[in-house]
């Protein structure tokens, strides 16, 4: 029986990259394992998104974000982009890139454009370009930015976000188990162990 590892993030949330290739290390192991994800807007428009040029980001980078991705040995910075992008935008593409089979391909190169490439992930053209590479047709996925059933979906999933009181990303679900935040390699096997011998 193939285990479900639900995760709640944000792509402007450097904890959850840091949380997803801790889980992907996790399952590397030929473990049967899917994990899901889910859309979480840390900053939901119309409401100001962050400045890197402002003390808070700095600040909380070299006090909470590096000494973690160190300590994860999880490669990242501090995105110059300003301010912040929404990540509507990219939430609608995800939904598409779900019906395509590509969602975590897809959500992977999200994240990792933001926090790696330094790249814009509000831009539509951006995220077309990313959405081709992860091998989703780049015209239709565009068109999927501003199909109203996507944008739709999008709200229903923020909608069951609340519904399950998701405050905090990432915010991780396996079986019973609910771990609000970054979690070791080792507590998340104890969790997936947990719920597959139920």
């Amino acid at each position: 029986m193939t285990a479900q590892i639900h995760v709640w993030s944000d792509y402007v949330c450097p904890f959850c990259l840091i949380a997803d290739e801790v889980i992907e290390r996790m399952i590397t192991d030929g473990a049967e394992v899917e994990v899901v994800h889910h859309a979480y807007e840390l900053r939901p428009h119309p409401a100001p998104t962050l400045r890197p040029e402002d003390p808070y980001l700095p600040d909380i980078w070299r006090r909470a974000v590096y000494p973690m991705a160190r300590r994860h040995q999880v490669s990242m910075r501090l995105p110059t982009i300003s301010p912040q992008p929404y990540t509507e935008l990219a939430f609608r593409g995800a939904q598409y890139a779900s019906d395509q089979g590509r969602a975590n391909a897809y959500h992977r190169r999200v994240m990792t454009a933001f926090f790696r490439d330094d790249l814009d992930i509000g831009n539509r053209a951006i995220l077309a370009r990313l959405a081709q590479e992860t091998g989703l047709d780049p015209t239709a996925y565009a068109a999927a930015l501003d199909d109203e059933e996507y944008a739709e979906r999008h709200r229903r999933a923020l909608a069951e976000s609340a519904r399950l009181d998701i405050t905090v990303v990432p915010t991780i679900i396996i079986g019973v188990r609910r771990i609000e935040g970054v979690a070791t390699e080792s507590v998340l096997r104890r969790a997936l162990h947990e719920a597959t011998a139920a």
